[in-house]
């Protein structure tokens, strides 16, 4: 997307609140990773489409998209988790200072090491990826068991600032170039399993939503696992 066609999209966003406004400023000064503008909106639409009454957040930051999805849908649910213990306490700040702690429980720690905690405030109507980008796929694996049928997961940042579109040697960064790979292995693992039609939004840093097939086992494998 064009930064021209960013900006004008941008322009047409309503209004947000101002402890909303507060809390992008909050990540912009201290260099927190949010989801951005354009993101963010299409995100909210499909809560608003899906209504679910359970999510999961898979990296929660200071809270902003949390508070975001339930101001989408008041009636939800929400778990996130959150390992840094610096951005926990900022989430949980903030998610105070909304109101929403009735709504929003935060899980300090390791998402993949919290499993049974995770476990027992599901199952899920929706589950939002937004953490280590190498560890999605252990993510998707390890959660998709507790999903509803007709549930939702939706990876964010699968287009990772356009380098998944690149050759390896026009990027610079050997991290980068690492990550890269992982996301392009990720995205090819998503599209492979049968039991879920995933669709890749070129949005924000790339959104993949995938959508669970009623009509088909969790778990099943995909044509190329073995």
């Amino acid at each position: 997307m064009s930064d021209e066609m960013k900006h004008y999209l941008e322009g047409l966003v309503s209004e947000r609140p101002k402890h909303i406004l507060e809390m992008e400023q909050q990540a912009e000064e201290g260099h927190v990773p949010i989801m951005d503008l354009i993101g963010m909106e299409a995100l909210l639409q499909i809560i608003r489409l899906h209504k679910p009454k359970r999510i999961l957040e898979i990296g929660t930051a200071i809270g902003y998209s949390s508070i975001r999805m339930i101001q989408a849908s008041p009636e939800s649910k929400l778990v996130t988790v959150e390992r840094d213990h610096e951005r926990f306490s900022q989430a949980i700040d903030n998610i105070s200072k909304a109101n929403m702690d009735e709504s929003i429980k935060v899980l300090e720690g390791d998402a993949l090491e919290l499993v049974e905690e995770i476990q027992h405030s599901g199952p899920y109507d929706l589950i939002f990826i937004d953490a280590a980008k190498g560890q999605y796929k252990r993510f998707f694996q390890q959660f998709e068991q507790m999903l509803v049928p007709g549930g939702v997961i939706v990876s964010d940042n699968v287009l990772f600032r356009g380098y998944v579109a690149k050759e390896n040697e026009e990027i610079d960064s050997r991290r980068f170039r690492k990550l890269t790979e992982k996301i392009r292995s990720y995205n090819e693992f998503l599209l492979e399993q049968r039991h879920f039609t995933t669709s890749i939004l070129p949005v924000g840093d790339g959104m993949a939503v995938s959508i669970y097939d009623n009509g088909k086992e969790l778990g099943q494998k995909g044509k190329n696992d073995g």
